[in-house]
């Protein structure tokens, strides 16, 4: 596969949601939204995957990625829905979707290793890279395992506006929607409705 082509149309621009810029196992669960128009999908063929992992600095933009692999990143993107579905709910989630991220963090296991900087040694975890697109669903796994056990698992939401699917972490506990654009149109809606049950 050659250079990626890095402009996409306009329309696949989303806002980003409180928590992307910190787990990309979140932006992954996000890769697919509904617009005015229908369903929109960041991960649909091998192509936009590949686009999507380099964008997040998993997979070097010279290695390829099949059908296979693409597959195998989709599965795990509804696995982390069901099991984001899961957390918000207090419910135990389907064997299935923990195998499947259980497969993702075993298929390339970070070795340890000590890490000597300058303010003096830590552990470190090199991810195996001899299978690169198998190291990046290995570290997705990883960001949303850290996401599901860590501090940040009790502000974890779907956003509340009808036809978003999208998740986020919340800044304060009353906040409901994903981005004010959300929130804008839920608050147009109800006033809309407001109007209408008003009117003669």
């Amino acid at each position: 596969m050659g250079a990626v082509d890095h402009e996409t149309p306009v329309y696949l621009h989303q806002l980003p949601v409180p928590g992307e810029d910190r787990y990309a196992s979140l932006a992954l669960v996000n890769t697919r939204f509904t617009v005015s128009h229908g369903l929109v999908d960041l991960l649909e063929d091998a192509e936009a995957a590949h686009l999507w992992l380099v964008r997040h600095a998993l997979l070097p933009d010279r290695v390829a990625l099949n059908g296979r692999h693409s597959g195998r990143l989709r599965a795990l993107r509804e696995a982390l829905r069901a099991l984001f579905e899961a957390r918000a709910a207090g419910t135990e989630p389907l064997a299935e979707a923990l195998d499947t991220l259980n497969a993702a963090l075993a298929a390339a296991p970070a070795t340890p290793r000590l890490a000597w900087a300058a303010d003096g040694p830590r552990r470190a975890a090199v991810p195996d890279t001899g299978n690169p697109a198998a190291a990046a669903l290995s570290l997705l796994a990883e960001d949303a395992t850290d996401l599901l056990t860590g501090a940040d698992a009790d502000q974890l939401s779907e956003c509340a506006a009808q036809g978003c699917a999208r998740w986020f972490l919340r800044s304060h506990g009353a906040r409901r929607w994903c981005t004010t654009k959300c929130g804008n149109r839920v608050r147009a809606a109800r006033a809309y409705a407001a109007r209408k049950a008003g009117s003669p």
